[in-house]
């Protein structure tokens, strides 16, 4: 075993305990681990604290490149493969076919008189387009502002003016929004300076795609791999959202190893699902499966189940990403196909990415056996970590594959901290999750209070999750630090119990709050999504179940079933809509 000094580009070897400069001033015991280093405390234990593979563990480089450089190195390898299948449209896109309609957007881009560093938003639901602008952007350098199809008037107007927008690459429409009415009216509001918007369908898109091809070498070549290319608004659970800034470095090589631990190859065909102008749709499903020379596989411009398995099924599709209540939605709708004697044919898939929030256990187990994927992943993370941080392996132990959120990343280190003192927790307490790495964030766009309040001193990004590491590196996530209910002085952690409510036979679906309590201060809430035809729960139902299996102070007083929860556009269960609903629920008010 070796000493090895990081401090900062320096390293120096010596014999004896291995030791790891995280900064100028902190020297780290370690040991060598699976995933990397484990960082021990002055006893010689392990401590909370784990540090990625480097490329002494065998780990590959960081790659020191922009997105665009990537996607032409690809392009020259797999030029007749596909690189975008949208089923829903009929429209296959080779490699070559891509690259094109890439640098002919790019080129109506320059022509525009955009600039690297100039923000362009693209505003749409997935469709094969929404690629070609993504990566038009990255060739030139220019910043692409995701914008929530979801968005309503204020939130659109705040994002144009916080983000500075000149450009939007827009759909007409969604679903009950009306997108042109709503740019017309963002572009008179004051701060907002939207110089033009570029309609999918127009003959002004068409002409784009069809036109010239310019010789960009000069403003490609000005175009770094740490300048910003992606903002990423992210909401909190009060007032606007937060613009998180991502650069090519970011992007590219947490898409890049997430694909690596996932194994993908050229051979493979995505199903992306997820939004893509959420990270997990972006970044760990566009730009992981282009940096293989894999086909991403779009089922429709939003999530349908059945739209989603039609594709696997026609598409021979080998890896599908969603968050759980996708998943729990899909193998509800293969179990009625099968029912009826047309069951989907699933055989081509081994792999996928379950993430975006709390995944069951139940949930991850049935999808293993029931839709072939073997190797499906859990990735953790969050907008502002590229997002993936930890990432379960397909050699992993199936129990922590099911059970954790896996062992961290690559050139990453991550510790569970005191959420008091900061200070690193000994290994299986539970604290926050705090992350460090290539793959933090640049900023909050224009937001340096806000940066500096998640992102410390030391670089640590401070995620708000409470976790706990097991004695071999898996990361259990417990739940957040703002949905940890108070009963009676006791701390409760809602994802307990939910993973507890899925172990009923009727139970699709569970989510618990904290509700409002004068004797407690605080009392626990179910909200229940059951299979179709289940009789319905009550609380004293949900008692009767847990007695002997839960202590009392965790059984829910209140059961309230529902056919849907409340949900954001990226999928992610809105708790704070939740806890807001629930006094006209309960009849309070």
């Amino acid at each position: 075993m070796t000493t090895t000094i990081f401090d900062d580009a320096r390293t120096d070897r010596t014999h004896g305990a291995r030791t790891v400069t995280a900064s100028a001033t902190t020297h780290l015991l370690t040991a060598p681990a699976p995933f990397g280093l484990d960082v021990l405390g002055e006893d010689g234990k392990k401590i909370s604290h784990v540090i990625g593979a480097g490329i002494e563990q065998g780990a590959a480089p960081l790659r020191e490149e922009t997105l665009g450089e990537n996607l032409r190195a690809i392009v020259e390898r797999y030029p007749s493969r596909d690189a975008v299948v949208d089923v829903y449209a009929d429209v296959t896109l080779t490699y070559e076919r891509f690259y094109n309609k890439v640098l002919r957007l790019a080129t109506y881009f320059s022509r525009q008189g955009l600039r690297a560093g100039d923000r362009v938003g693209i505003w749409s639901t997935n469709r094969w387009e929404w690629p070609v602008v993504q990566y038009a952007c990255h060739h030139l350098g220019l910043i692409l502002v995701n914008i929530n199809p979801a968005y309503r008037q204020r939130e659109l107007n705040y994002v144009l003016d916080k983000a500075g927008v000149r450009l939007v690459v827009a759909a007409r429409r969604y679903k009950d929004s009306d997108y042109r009415t709503m740019l017309i009216e963002a572009s008179k509001q004051r701060g907002v300076h939207l110089e033009k918007v570029l309609y999918f369908g127009s003959p002004e898109w068409d002409a784009a795609l069809d036109g010239p091809i310019d010789d960009l070498t000069e403003a490609t070549a000005q175009v770094s791999p740490h300048d910003a290319v992606n903002i990423q608004f992210t909401f909190g659970t009060t007032g606007f959202p937060k613009g998180a800034t991502l650069t090519h470095f970011n992007i590219l090589n947490n898409a890049y190893f997430a694909g690596e631990l996932l194994g993908y190859t050229e051979a493979d065909r995505v199903c992306v699902p997820v939004p893509f102008f959420h990270t997990f749709g972006m970044g760990v499903g566009i730009v992981a499966a282009l940096t293989h020379g894999a086909a991403i596989v779009i089922a429709g411009p939003s999530f349908k189940a059945r739209e989603t398995l039609k594709a696997v099924h026609s598409a021979g599709v080998t890896s599908l990403y969603g968050v759980p209540t996708m998943f729990i939605n899909e193998l509800e709708e293969a179990h009625d196909h099968e029912e009826y004697g047309s069951p989907y044919d699933l055989s081509m898939l081994r792999t996928g990415v379950m993430g975006g929030t709390s995944c069951p256990t139940k949930t991850m187990r049935e999808v293993m056996e029931r839709m072939n994927m073997r190797e499906v992943a859990i990735c953790y993370g969050m907008t502002e970590t590229s997002p993936v941080a930890f990432q379960t392996r397909a050699d992993s132990p199936l129990d922590k594959r099911v059970a954790t959120v896996g062992q961290i990343h690559p050139h990453i280190e991550a510790r569970i901290v005191d959420t008091q003192t900061n200070e690193t927790l000994p290994r299986g307490e539970q604290g926050e999750v705090v992350v460090r790495g290539y793959n933090i964030m640049r900023e909050y766009w224009q937001h340096p209070e806000k940066t500096a309040e998640a992102i410390d001193a030391d670089g640590w990004m401070h995620t708000g999750d409470l976790g706990m590491l097991d004695e071999e590196g898996y990361l259990s996530i417990t739940g957040r630090i703002k949905d940890m209910l108070i009963r009676g002085g006791e701390n409760i952690y809602p994802r307990e119990i939910e993973e507890f409510l899925f172990t009923h036979p009727s139970v699709v679906d569970a989510q618990v709050i904290g509700v409002p309590d004068d004797r407690y201060g605080e009392e626990i809430m179910a909200w229940l999504i059951l299979h179709e035809g289940a009789e319905q729960l009550s609380a004293d139902d949900i008692a009767e179940f847990a007695r002997g299996k839960l202590s009392r102070h965790k059984v829910p007083r209140y059961v309230h079933v529902v056919s849907e929860f409340p949900m954001t556009a990226s999928g992610k269960v809105r708790k704070v809509e939740m806890r807001e609903m629930a006094p006209r629920i309960l009849g309070w008010v």
